[in-house]
């Protein structure tokens, strides 16, 4: 075990906790002790719930310890039934109580409870989060639609007027669930797909016990719903779409999926691009960001996502992928050979600020730790996958899936670098009696705090002129590739930006400007 400030992922039993909090009629009894019952939390006070997670703890002490604990877990099981009168049960430990081997699961099996019980094994040493909530998803697709309570069976001829899709993955604590289900839900509408079931998000037992009733499923968390999608593949032979619809393009890629499984026809109008993201992306405007390094780091399905995204549809570059979700490793690595990378499998967030220093990139795509670490490197960063905070949990319809999810998206990767991008125009322009003293707005605006300002900025403005006729005299080359990079920076600012970096040549004893000095002149005014 390590001991750590900050976690991309809790316990498995917290993956438990996370679908039974999804779900409605549905209790979760853990056996842990007191003190394990900081989880709570998560969901009232970062995803803001009006409700606490169904869950009862037996929260037994040091001193229960000498006694029979197995007899305190079943009268926590009794009473948690009678009070809360579930459709379900789910009965587990944590890792601290899966030290006494009482062994609940199985003991609640043996209670003869008029209801299903689930009896969730989850090795609390070897296994996370993630894993923990696919194998509890799992286990109840599993008990409802194939235990003695069910035995369902998908039926030979469906004959609905519309085809029929389950949406499954998103939970409680994911990241942006709530809204990606509204856009997707309303994208396959547009296509004359109706949604037959959304679960562990919402879902009751009954409404598990009616999956088979779906033309075919769409796992939109390949996280939580992987492991259950195959098994209703291989045992209900129920198709299942893989593509996540993040971005312009592999929202098409989606579409065209679910039309040739539905066996539906693409409407026009859902084939002309609607986000504003392409717009932008062959504007003008965007060639002031084309080729920005990104460093991308979270959860596999969002990690991946954003890759492509960042490099197909806003022209940036990749340098560096990774995860923190070991289970998905090999399509992390996959991905980011295709993007000429070096993947990071990493569970210490640590081991990623190393890797995010050592490339030093324009923008930062991760977690809540990503976010925290680019502010103390001062890059640009966005977040785009779990674990969060509550300021990702937005009042506002906020998708990340969808047409409307690649709008979100523009917005959150773009105006970050925008704001950069005014910071450096400033820094460019301080030379100028107009522009010396200004913020960037997003800062406050206003005047530089020091006084002397205009002493200041006079004597700034004489040494660049000084060091610009210095420049002249001395006949500095331009590199080619240098000259290219130069052409790409804003004509109305692109004389200053030669003139600042000749100055830094001349200051150096450099004689030719190459690439790397266009960039080290740059670093320079922008500490200056």
């Amino acid at each position: 075990m390590e001991l750590a400030v900050w976690t991309y992922e809790g316990p498995p039993h917290v993956g438990a906790m996370r679908v039974a909090a999804s779900m409605q009629g549905v209790h979760y009894v853990l056996h842990a002790p007191q003190g394990d019952t900081y989880a709570d939390l998560l969901f009232t006070m970062i995803e803001r719930n009006d409700r606490r997670p169904p869950v009862t703890y037996s929260t037994f002490q040091a001193r229960d310890l000498g006694g029979d604990t197995a007899e305190l877990v079943r009268g926590v099981i009794q009473d948690a039934y009678e009070r809360f009168q579930p459709d379900l049960l789910l009965v587990g430990e944590s890792c601290t109580a899966e030290l006494i081997q009482d062994q609940p699961g199985p003991m609640a099996a043996r209670m003869d409870l008029p209801v299903p019980v689930v009896s969730l094994e989850l090795p609390a040493y070897s296994k996370k989060e993630n894993w923990g909530a696919s194998e509890t998803f799992y286990a109840i697709v599993r008990t409802l639609l194939n235990g003695e309570s069910g035995r369902r069976s998908r039926p030979e001829n469906l004959s609905h007027a519309r085809p029929r899709a389950n949406l499954l993955g998103p939970t409680s604590l994911g990241f942006r669930c709530r809204d990606d289900v509204v856009e997707v839900t309303r994208l396959l509408h547009d296509m004359g797909v109706e949604v037959n079931v959304v679960a562990p998000l919402g879902a009751t037992p009954a409404d598990i016990q009616s999956i088979p009733d779906a033309d075919f499923n769409i796992c939109l968390y390949p996280e939580v719903a992987a492991t259950a999608c195959r098994w209703l593949e291989k045992n209900l032979n129920q198709p299942c779409v893989t593509s996540v619809p993040i971005g312009v393009n592999a929202t098409a890629k989606f579409v065209e999926e679910v039309a040739a499984i539905a066996g539906v026809d693409v409407p026009e109008s859902m084939r002309v691009q609607q986000s504003r993201l392409p717009w932008y992306s062959r504007s003008v405007d965007s060639t002031y960001l084309t080729g920005k390094s990104v460093f991308i780091f979270g959860d596999a399905t969002h990690a991946i996502a954003a890759a492509y995204v960042a490099r197909d549809e806003l022209g940036f570059t990749v340098v560096g992928l990774g995860t923190y979700a070991r289970e998905f490793a090999r399509e992390i690595r996959a991905t980011a050979k295709e993007f000429g990378v070096e993947p990071l499998i990493a569970s210490d967030y640590l081991a990623v600020e190393e890797a995010i220093t050592a490339v030093n990139p324009e923008l930062v795509l991760g977690t809540q730790m990503e976010r925290h670490v680019a502010k103390r490197l001062g890059i640009p960063c966005a977040v785009i996958s779990a674990p969060v905070h509550v300021q990702d949990f937005p009042a506002r319809f906020s998708p990340q899936m969808g047409i409307e999810g690649a709008n979100v998206l523009f917005d959150t990767w773009v105006h970050p670098l925008m704001m950069g991008l005014e910071e450096h125009l400033l820094g460019m322009f301080r030379e100028d009696d107009e522009f010396g003293d200004a913020l960037p707005s997003h800062l406050g605006g206003g005047a530089l705090p020091n006084a002397g300002v205009e002493t200041a900025v006079t004597a700034v403005a004489q040494a660049g002129q000084l060091a610009h006729a210095e420049a002249a005299e001395a006949e500095l080359n331009w590199a080619p590739d240098a000259e290219a990079e130069l052409k790409k920076i804003p004509f109305f600012v692109r004389g200053r930006a030669r003139r600042n970096t000749e100055r830094f040549a001349v200051e150096s004893g450099i004689g030719e400007i190459t690439l790397e000095t266009l960039y080290e002149a740059k670093a320079h005014f922008g500490r200056s």
